[in-house]
């Protein structure tokens, strides 16, 4: 009978990083509320020209390497 295993995993992070202080000038809040509530202090962002799919596709590369 076939079955389906997993062949490996991977993961990408966007290069962007965006710190609280550049988020503080999108949304009303601040470093320290940001870090207090959820211990994040930079995030990885998509940049503008990247779609969901460029991501899954990074990933899927990453994977089978």
């Amino acid at each position: 009978m076939p079955y389906a295993a997993l062949a490996g995993t991977g993961s990408y992070l966007p290069e962007r990083v965006m710190t609280n202080q550049e988020f503080e000038a999108i949304v009303d809040t601040s470093d320290a509320w940001i870090q207090e509530r959820t211990g994040i202090k930079r995030r990885h962002v998509a940049a503008d020209d990247e779609a969901t799919s460029d991501l899954a596709l990074a990933a899927a590369r990453n994977a089978l390497a």
